[in-house]
């Protein structure tokens, strides 16, 4: 059976480069040999439950030998009932419905639209699929690491 653990590790920063708490439970994961999708405030590794499920310990103990003040962790069948994962071009769809809701391409709105945007794309269960924060950052035309401080914001 196949696991996916999606962990994220504090405290953040902002821009600039991953934190090394990030970094370090990153490579922990890949000396596992689990599939990585990362990103500076969240990551999500996926491979045989065995091998995830005996990986955990070691990712999460680089995340606090790095800095880490928090470890926060999600795992879940990787293909989890009822979980809905569309196909490709689904991602660049929901983009295209934003951009005509804000009116025009994410990429020449400022900063409080870019935000709105990506709340706009988190409800519509955008950030579910794989490789949505890299998509995502490159139609706004910002880093992954500020599609995440967007997505950890609240309320605004």
């Amino acid at each position: 059976m196949e696991l996916t653990a999606e962990f994220t590790t504090e405290p953040f920063h902002g821009e600039g480069r991953p934190p090394d708490h990030a970094v370090r439970a990153r490579e922990a994961a890949a000396e596992a040999g689990l599939e990585i999708d990362f990103g500076p405030l969240g990551t999500t590794a996926s491979g045989e439950a065995e091998v995830l499920l005996d990986a955990l310990p070691a990712i999460a103990t680089a995340a606090f030998a790095g800095g880490a003040t928090r470890f926060t962790l999600q795992v879940s069948t990787s293909k989890a009932p009822g979980k809905h994962h569309p196909g490709p071009h689904t991602l660049d769809v929901l983009i295209r419905e934003v951009e005509g809701q804000l009116g025009g391409p994410l990429s020449g709105l400022g900063r409080s639209d870019k935000q709105r945007a990506v709340r706009l794309l988190e409800e519509r269960g955008a950030f579910e699929m794989r490789k949505a924060v890299v998509t995502v950052a490159e139609a706004l035309g910002v880093t992954r690491f500020t599609v995440y401080n967007y997505l950890n914001r609240e309320g605004d």
